[in-house]
């Protein structure tokens, strides 16, 4: 079946795509570039970059603007889809919903109304088996944007690693936080994976951040 992605350029998006790689089509990567870093849908830490992903991946991609009002983002969210749709031929989209109802019931709706399937390879998997394959697939990520204690800033620009999958895990336990971020603790960026013919080098950064909460403002980057 031929399959477009919701993709993000983070973990959970890229691990959704290469779950859905096994058996189907990867036709293109919809992607929705947020000017509201507040959105309840759509990632938006280094949003900018998966043009770069795209290009590593040698799939092509589909880009729509909005300004991430909360209704106004999911018209613009069929928009895409449609383009999608009509240039691709796709037949369904992939998500990398884990456990927010609130986007997977907004993303089954469109795709209901538009004649698509839904996929969401990911769905309900627990977070510590979603870091082991992290680990498993050698997807390797980048955090780009913090919003929970114990975070500090220490943490942006952090390679999602064996070490610091391990005190997410501690600190899951101790703070009560997720560990693989889905309550929007910590957002990233895939930087190699196995479906990347090159990897991703962050050349220069800026950390913006204050009081648990920040982001990886990414300058400049190329593939390497």
């Amino acid at each position: 079946m031929k399959l477009g992605i919701l993709f993000s350029g983070g973990k959970d998006s890229y691990l959704a795509m290469h779950l859905a790689s096994e058996d189907h089509e990867i036709s293109c990567l919809l992607t929705i570039n947020s000017s509201n870093q507040d959105s309840w849908m759509f990632h938006t830490p280094a949003i900018t970059w998966t043009k770069l992903q795209a290009e590593s991946l040698g799939i092509p991609q589909v880009i729509q603007e909005t300004e991430g009002i909360q209704d106004d983002e999911l018209d613009d969210l069929i928009t895409l889809i449609k383009k999608a749709k009509k240039e691709y031929s796709i037949e369904g989209i992939v998500t990398g919903a884990l456990a927010s109802t609130y986007q997977s019931t907004r993303i089954q709706k469109i795709c209901n109304r538009l004649d698509l399937w839904c996929f969401n390879p990911i769905w309900q998997l627990s977070q510590e088996k979603l870091l082991e394959k992290l680990k498993t697939y050698n997807i390797s990520s980048i955090i780009t944007g913090i919003a929970a204690e114990p975070f500090d800033e220490s943490w942006l620009g952090k390679e999602i690693d064996s070490s610091t999958i391990n005190e997410l895990l501690l600190y899951s336990k101790k703070y009560r936080i997720n560990p693989a971020g889905e309550g929007g603790e910590f957002e990233s960026l895939v930087i190699n994976a196995p479906m990347f013919s090159k990897k991703l080098e962050v050349l220069s950064s800026k950390i913006h951040y204050s009081n648990f909460s920040g982001r990886l403002e990414i300058k400049e980057a190329k593939l390497k």
